[in-house]
């Protein structure tokens, strides 16, 4: 079992920043790699980022330039750094944890950008 606890959540301005942090704790080995998701009110949980254990990551077109995943391995830590954000961007944001049969997801976290 994989247990993740997001934080870093918050109203922020448009234009403005924050960073949502994960943390991982369990039968964390054998995690292959770690992501974002949101959803919007009425929408459908949509990719945002993922790191691999390697440090390669991938974006959705809708963030690239403006967020930056990371991880710190000695704290079993991923980070999403979102900069620039645009109401748009509001939604309750998942952390999801990936190993081959199995995946695992936070409680979530609300990002909310006002105009």
């Amino acid at each position: 079992q994989v247990q993740l606890v997001e934080s870093g959540g918050g109203l922020v301005q448009a234009g403005g920043s924050l960073r949502l942090s994960c943390a991982a704790s369990g039968s964390i080995f054998s995690i292959n790699a770690m992501g974002w998701y949101r959803q919007a009110p009425g929408g459908q949980r949509e990719f945002v980022a993922y790191i691999t254990k390697g440090g390669s990551t991938v974006y959705a077109d809708s963030v690239k330039g403006r967020f930056t995943i990371s991880r710190d391995n000695a704290k079993n830590t991923v980070y999403l750094q979102m900069n620039s954000l645009k109401p748009e961007d509001t939604a309750v944001y998942y952390c999801k944890a990936m190993r081959v049969g199995d995946n695992y997801w936070g409680q979530g976290t609300q990002v909310t950008v006002s105009t």
